[in-house]
């Protein structure tokens, strides 16, 4: 599991708490749905597009 926040920062999209606040206004979907958490929790195939970018949630082995 990891947090909607600390994908995006480890992505590189965001360096820090506000350029994820800007990301999440400027719209993020998390399968396909609207969301507005930093703090929603992601898990294994979970999709997320922020900031012109898809990202896919994998679980390490």
């Amino acid at each position: 599991m990891i947090r909607l926040g600390q994908l995006l920062k480890l992505a590189g999209l965001a360096s820090g708490g506000g350029d994820v606040k800007a990301i999440l206004a400027d719209g993020v979907t998390v399968n396909g749905e609207p969301e507005a958490r930093r703090g929603r929790q992601l898990g294994d195939g979970d999709v997320v597009e922020a900031a012109g970018e898809q990202l896919r949630v994998t679980a390490q082995p």
